[in-house]
């Protein structure tokens, strides 16, 4: 029987990573995200998927981030009732992620029907924190290295991937065909994270392209955000900082506690970590020692070196603080969470500072703070923007186009077919150049909802 792929989501854009895999009568999904970003992507998180929930016999997710697990509520309510497979930090990650996402989205149609913003009357999230919550009982968490059967004929292996906690590659080995799923796969030289595992055989392989038109900078991250924030401190202003509550939170945090132990910022600077996800999210590198370069004492570092925000009264009492102090919130990208209040009440100050730790998807805030816009729009109002942007090129937890290139080299063989995606349409079509001039492979970047043998 033959073995098929359909590209449902990443396929010429870094959101909504979706896989359809198809053997004989059975099918499973690898990874079910959620599009962000573009209002023309945010749509597609309506439209129906073109197999029945039900009729999926499983999902394999590579790791928590929304933009590969934030589907799954929507995809459960809808009737799918297979295991949902991860590794064992890829669950604990999702069940503080899903039900916030669920939550975000409930205040988000809340605040569109008070002040009229939908179109739709009332306007509906796409589900709810009781979906997110329901949506949990279905992922079964499996050890990396361990095979494991999805559906009937199929065999799946994770290996680490880097990149945040639980993150993985999976490995497909279906009717004598060896299928590689990269998943994001994080940076050799990260600074908190281990390195990608080396990858394994395979005849076909899916990579991820988020830089794959870009080389990270050699400087690391304590070089960049060092002398920003001494700059912060000497006009007395206030950084807010948007971050990934897995991964980058944690980045900058265990950044700040070097740069104060080294002497480089001063001691009493007032950090604030604005995020109940952030916060369960930090202390699960207790739990999970074995996938990052912390000890343990740096680990309970990470939870001193700030003062924990957890209550919505809490958040607002920050306004009543005057700089200089930094402020971490999600989410990453400013496209919702307690960012946002803290942008729309400092973005204006010329004192004040915003500081963008990762990739910004296009058609977000953070995008378009990025490139220089004069103000953002923030619930409705336009926010000028008077402080200073700054993006830190070294904080990113993705592997960038040579340690993709890298990455693809570990293979013991050349595979028969690499497909990327995962990126905007320039990253991947750059990655597919430097794997076909570089390394002599066949490259495809797919189109969205296009199907291709394996």
């Amino acid at each position: 029987m033959s073995v098929s792929i359909t590209f449902l989501g990443g396929a010429n854009t870094v959101t909504g990573s979706k896989y359809l895999v198809r053997h004989g009568r059975h099918t499973l999904l690898v990874d079910c995200g959620l599009f962000q970003g573009y209002k023309q992507l945010r749509l597609r998180n309506w439209t129906p998927l073109p197999v029945a929930p039900s009729q999926i016999d499983a999902v394999i997710l590579t790791h928590a981030h929304l933009d590969h697990s934030g589907y799954l509520p929507l995809l459960a309510r809808e009737g799918f009732q297979g295991h949902a497979w991860a590794t064992p930090g890829t669950r604990e990650l999702c069940g503080i992620l899903l039900p916030d996402s669920g939550h975000i989205q409930e205040e988000d149609a809340a605040f569109a029907n008070r002040h009229g913003f939908s179109k739709h009357t009332p306007a509906l999230p796409l589900y709810t924190r009781k979906d997110a919550l329901a949506s949990l009982k279905l992922i079964k968490p499996v050890a990396f290295n361990h095979s494991f059967e999805p559906m009937p004929g199929c065999q799946a292996t994770f290996s680490h991937a880097g990149h945040i906690l639980g993150a993985a590659s999976l490995l497909l080995e279906i009717a004598g065909r060896r299928i590689l799923f990269s998943g994001d796969l994080g940076r050799t030289d990260d600074f908190i994270m281990n390195p990608p595992d080396r990858a394994p055989a395979a005849d076909t392989v899916i990579i991820e392209s988020t830089y794959g038109d870009r080389q990270h900078p050699r400087e690391d991250v304590l070089s960049e955000l060092g002398p920003a924030l001494q700059r912060l401190a000497s006009r007395g202003g206030v950084a807010v900082v948007p971050v990934f509550a897995v991964g980058r939170a944690q980045e900058i945090l265990h950044a700040i506690a070097v740069l104060k132990a080294r002497g480089e910022l001063p001691a009493k600077l007032p950090v604030f970590l604005d995020s109940p996800m952030a916060i369960h999210s930090t202390h699960l590198f207790e739990h999970f020692p074995g996938e990052h370069k912390l000890d343990a004492r740096q680990v309970r570092d990470l939870t001193h070196c700030a003062t924990m925000v957890n209550t919505p009264e809490e958040s607002k009492a920050l306004a009543r603080r005057h700089g200089p102090m930094v402020i971490l919130a999600a989410s990453g990208m400013a496209t919702g969470g307690r960012v946002l209040h803290h942008l729309a009440l400092y973005a204006g100050g010329h004192r004040n500072m915003i500081i963008l730790t990762g990739f910004q998807a296009a058609g977000t805030r953070g995008a378009t703070l990025a490139s220089g816009a004069n103000s953002v729009r923030i619930h409705g109002k336009d926010i000028s923007i008077g402080a200073e942007v700054v993006q830190l090129q070294s904080a990113s937890a993705h592997a960038d186009a040579p340690q993709l290139v890298s990455w693809l080299r570990t293979l013991p063989q050349r595979p028969d077919q690499v497909y990327i995606v995962h990126g905007e349409i320039g990253a991947a079509d750059a990655l597919r150049q430097r794997i076909e001039h570089g390394l002599g492979w066949r490259a495809l970047a797919p189109e969205h909802g296009s199907t291709w043998p394996l």
